[in-house]
């Protein structure tokens, strides 16, 4: 089984495959944490309305696979959401004290993707 991350930060795709679904875990995460360490966005005015950089996805990092598609989207301001679903994203909210990381992980779990 192969597993699929890309990043995308505005116009530039960036694709790596993985052997497992661990290691494309493991890839994920560590994608995201540089983007939400390196990428930044200034406020955008288009005249009637303002986009603030914590409105703005600067960089979206998902996991394509045998499994439903999964992802980080990074903000403009350097947060991170967890998220899942193709077509309509639904955002992972972390359960106590855990990370947005193992959020992700225990969605991930919860849809039975090992083989």
């Amino acid at each position: 089984m192969s597993w699929q991350v890309v990043v995308r930060t505005g116009p530039r795709v960036q694709k790596q495959r993985a052997e497992s679904l661990e290691e494309a875990l493991e890839l994920l995460e560590t994608e995201t944490r540089v983007a939400a360490n390196t990428t930044r966005r200034a406020e955008i005015d288009v005249r009637f309305r303002r986009f603030a950089p914590g409105d703005q996805v600067a960089t979206r990092v998902e996991l394509r696979g045998p499994a439903p598609r999964v992802g980080f989207d990074v903000r403009g301001d350097g947060s991170v959401q967890a998220w899942t679903g193709r077509m309509r994203r639904r955002l992972v909210e972390p359960e106590g004290d855990e990370t947005v990381y193992e959020a992700l992980r225990r969605a991930l779990q919860s849809t039975s993707v090992e083989p």
